[in-house]
């Protein structure tokens, strides 16, 4: 009898654990973002942590001949979590520059 309720103990311990863990688990995870240009970065093309985004949208602009444009675009939809640049930073291409989570 004893046995029985230490296996049924544990199963219950071991369900209670994997039921809260689950939606842990099912959280997006962190997508980074890369530049595909070198260049200086703008102030007024620079992403924001928590600034909702859609795939497509400019997060990071640089400085080039023509006028500012865009070194890095969304791949995915969602929320800045992370900036690893700043205003007036040399980035080159291939560079993380931020962080989305879906």
């Amino acid at each position: 009898m004893k046995k029985l309720n230490w296996k049924f103990i544990l199963t219950a311990a071991l369900v209670t654990l994997a039921l809260g863990a689950w939606p842990l688990a099912s959280a997006g995870s962190a997508v980074p973002q890369k530049s595909t240009l070198n260049g200086q970065v703008v102030a007024e093309g620079l992403v924001k942590v928590g600034q909702r985004v859609s795939q497509g949208d400019a997060l990071v602009k640089v400085k080039t001949i023509a006028g500012s444009m865009a070194a890095s675009r969304a791949t995915v939809t969602g929320v800045v979590t992370s900036v690893y640049v700043s205003a007036g930073q040399n980035i080159t291409s291939g560079q993380t520059v931020a962080e989305i989570t879906e």
